[in-house]
């Protein structure tokens, strides 16, 4: 049995990510799973993970992390994953690029904001995730056009924004949002969903 273990939503954008990154490494890992719709992030044994009640959470390396940025910068730095460049300048356009999903799209369209908006009630929370979702894919796909996509959104590996991009591209199709006329982020996406660490990490595998 694995030493590594991630306490895990399987459609949570978060944990999605980092299950990405896992894989990229090449590191075998043990999932345990949170139930977020059974309520089980605030139960009083994964608040001792994490206070914050979220997932995901990763025991590793005799650590136990959290916040899946964190954690993917970790696993970046530790197994020299590449997901970001060396040089500044050229580093801080990527995880703009990057934070324009992570930072900027994820939190509005979590799952207990968007309850707490729309109180859970259709079709107002569909509405909701359509409303920010489809702009903000729009955005992305202007800002893609500072970077070579071949085929991955910034050259020819796998990099951060990649990692956070396909689980907002599992969100848009899930929730309907128009994304339509984002032919950049369709190339990256189709790119993405053939290589074996994005299979193994989708939430419907």
């Amino acid at each position: 049995m694995s030493d590594v273990v991630l306490w895990d939503y399987p459609k949570s954008s978060a944990s999605y990510r980092v299950r990405i990154a896992l894989n990229l490494a090449e590191i075998d890992y043990r999932i345990e799973t949170v139930d977020l719709l059974a309520k089980h992030h605030i139960s009083a044994d994964h608040l001792t993970r994490n206070p914050q009640g979220f997932v995901p959470v990763l025991d590793i390396d005799g650590h136990r992390l959290t916040q899946s940025l964190a954690i993917l910068d970790y696993l970046d730095t530790t197994r020299g994953l590449g997901l970001l460049p060396a040089e500044p300048a050229a580093r801080a356009r990527q995880t703009a690029l990057a934070h324009a999903i992570a930072v900027d799209l994820h939190p509005v369209c979590n799952l207990s904001v968007a309850g707490y908006a729309t109180k859970g009630e259709e079709p107002a929370r569909t509405e909701w995730m359509r409303h920010f979702i489809s702009p903000r894919m729009a955005a992305f796909e202007t800002m893609l056009a500072g970077f070579i996509q071949s085929p991955y959104c910034c050259g020819d590996a796998p990099s951060l924004p990649d990692v956070v991009l396909m689980p907002q591209i599992y969100n848009a199709l899930r929730w309907g949002a128009d994304y339509a006329g984002c032919t950049r982020i369709k190339a990256v996406a189709d790119a993405c969903a053939e290589h074996p660490a994005f299979k193994q990490a989708h939430p419907d595998r």
